[in-house]
């Protein structure tokens, strides 16, 4: 065992299974102590039995209890082993509380008639072999723990246990590029055995996992392969394996390729920015093979994937229950020592709100860039724009306000490092499919896609620098001030998030993920690159409201900073400066703030030339009119 971790193993199962003379000879070989769980029965309980009368939930709840407590007061120790029936999920909840990340569980079971044999052939105990139907009918068969069938000798299961948990690895992980490598040494550093496999493809990919292994002595006891069979083989069951491959076929063809050496219960993991269709789509695939699929989705980059990420899994919940110790531990924590990692909901629901994590972070990007844009067409340097963006950080800091500062004052051989990038701006798809599922649910998430589409005009370099000179951008100087403009920058920020959360709530109403939207706000307050003191100020709001301008304190501030941008916009435009995030910022707020829109035309010319109907308002019962409109005289 992980002499790093100091690991509490459950051996559960009803009466007569084994667990005190597995557990013994288990404890003797792994050198920590055993103990039994009957032991632990209060009195009443052992009458009762004795009676032939079943335990019910409330007669096994303090005795579990005192078992959690056992359970803990050893972990502290050097860690320990507890024979115990555990026979339902709620009880082994309860068991594991506070001590989640390093429990686990051996399941013994077997056919009904060794049991009964055993338990009569039974000596001084009081379990009645009656009662073994009752423990039966209550069992809940684990999903996540280590199961041995009982038909063989008691020397035998334990060489077999012994095996598993000594020589084999808790966790897998598939593809060692960067933020693969990153996240084993992460798993590694917090005290798990892992298993790592990269592919072989002679000339090109040669020994990475072995040389991976080599190049960091922490990753000296991890297990290293190219041959996938004797990596899934590594393993201890139920397996545990992330998938760090690229997105789209590549998954498919991990998948196709693992699913031969997998068995009942095994998870697979897909850590990679994936469609959260496809995620979906793996999901119901893979249940048919007795397999579980997680989408989780990453944020963080190399560094957070190496010191803590933001982590989103979703799919189901008793799959999440087994990887929660592994993702919890190797994530980011908040300000409160929380993990930034949660169970997210169903299906491709993690996948999802990873895409707008990654759509948000779109536009807050594109807003920066606008900013820049503005204090660069004034004159300024880029030392001169890093200090104005100080100027209001302690109202408006963010992970990517701390890193554009710093881009800012890069200076290579004396000169800005920024000027010397050339202006195309490149994208991985999520701002895309993120752009897409708006439209598809009908959700107007205006900045981000102003913010994808601005990277695609950046693209058109050549075309940018032919029509340049055939237009005038001669610049009537800008009638703003620093203070303005930030604030314009702040609101628009605001507004981005307000979006961001609405396509994730009208997502969840659609797919019925039911998602905590407070909860996905608090793992977004570190390790992901949208992490901000207004994401910090997000975690409240959501509690209390899905909409973030019925906030008091949100709403203050918008009507305060709305000024701002309302002046902020046209000053650019008049002076051609190109702002789509910003512009799109105060169209939006404007829009959604109008209690009577223009819509009504578009529904009378939609009605005009192809029939559609409209509704009319005065009338109340919500009917669909058409009328034979008639060209009005010229």
């Amino acid at each position: 065992m992980n002499i790093k971790r100091k690991e509490i193993i459950f051996i559960m199962g009803v009466s007569g299974v084994g667990k005190t003379t597995i557990g013994t000879l288990l404890s003797e070989r792994l050198s920590i102590p055993y103990f039994d769980g009957d032991a632990f029965h209060p009195k009443e309980n052992i009458e009762k039995m004795t009676s032939g009368h079943p335990l019910n939930d409330n007669d096994r709840l303090g005795w579990l209890k005192s078992l959690n407590t056992l359970a803990k007061e050893q972990q502290e120790i050097k860690g320990c082993i507890i024979g115990c029936s555990a026979l339902k999920e709620k009880y082994r909840d309860l068991l594991k509380t506070n001590i989640e990340n390093d429990v686990k569980w051996i399941f013994l079971t077997g056919s009904y008639e060794l049991i009964v044999n055993r338990l009569e052939s039974r000596k001084g105990h009081y379990m009645p072999p009656s009662l073994l139907q009752s423990q039966l009918d209550s069992l809940e068969i684990p999903v996540d723990a280590i199961t041995i069938n009982i038909e063989k000798p008691p020397e035998e299961i334990v060489e077999m246990l012994t095996a598993e948990i000594l020589k084999k690895s808790d966790f897998g992980l598939i593809g060692l590029g960067v933020m693969g490598k990153s996240l084993s040494r992460n798993l590694v550093a917090k005290g798990f055995d892992i298993s790592v496999y990269n592919r072989h493809v002679p000339g090109t990919e040669e020994n990475i996992a072995r040389d991976f292994k080599n190049e960091f002595e922490e990753l000296k006891e991890i297990l290293a392969f190219d041959d996938l069979k004797s990596f899934i083989d590594s393993l201890q069951k139920p397996r545990k394996i992330m998938l760090m491959v690229n997105a789209g076929k590549a998954v498919d063809a991990v998948i196709d390729d693992l699913l031969p050496f997998l068995s009942e219960n095994d998870i697979i993991i897909d850590g990679g920015n994936s469609h959260y269709k496809d995620t979906a789509r793996r999901e119901a695939f893979l249940a048919e093979k007795t397999v579980f699929f997680i989408g989780a989705g990453i944020s963080g980059g190399e560094e957070g994937a190496l010191t803590g990420p933001s982590i989103m899994p979703g799919g189901e919940e008793k799959a999440y229950k087994m990887i929660k110790p592994f993702l919890e531990t190797i994530a980011a924590k908040d300000k409160k020592g929380k993990p930034c990692c949660t169970y997210i909901g169903s299906s491709g629901s993690g996948h999802f709100t990873k895409m707008i994590h990654n759509g948000i972070e779109y536009a807050e990007m594109q807003l920066l860039t606008e900013i820049y844009q503005i204090f660069k067409s004034t004159g300024k340097n880029p030392d001169e724009i890093a200090k104005m963006l100080l100027q209001r950080e302690n109202v408006m800091d963010s992970y990517l306000l701390e890193i554009t500062i710093e881009i800012l004052k890069k200076k290579e051989n004396g000169e800005w490092l920024i000027n010397k990038i050339l202006d195309k701006a490149e994208n991985k798809g999520t701002g895309n499919w993120t752009t897409i599922a708006a439209a598809e649910l009908g959700i107007p998430n205006t900045m981000i896609a102003s913010s994808l589409f601005a990277r695609y005009i950046s693209s058109f370099k050549e075309e940018r620098l032919k029509l340049n000179p055939l237009f005038s951008h001669e610049s009537n100087s800008l009638q703003l001030n620093s203070g303005e403009i930030l604030k314009a920058y702040q609101l628009a920020r605001i507004i981005n998030h307000a979006q961001g959360f609405k396509l994730l709530n009208e997502a969840s109403k659609a797919y019925n993920w039911q998602l905590n939207l407070s909860e996905i706000a608090r793992i977004w307050t570190n390790g992901c690159i949208i992490r901000s003191t207004l994401m910090e100020e997000l975690v409240n709001v959501l509690e209390k409201n899905e909409n973030l301008f019925y906030d008091k304190n949100i709403l203050e501030s918008v009507k305060e900073l709305k000024p701002a941008l309302s002046e902020t916009v046209p000053e650019c435009i008049k002076n051609s400066i190109p702002i789509p995030c910003l512009s799109e910022a105060i169209n939006y707020l404007n829009a959604i703030t109008l209690s009577e829109s223009p819509a009504n035309l578009i529904q009378a010319q939609r009605d005009y030339f192809g029939a559609h109907t409209y509704q009319r308002t005065d009338d109340e019962s919500g009917e669909f009119h058409h009328t034979h409109w008639k060209k009005a005289n010229l």
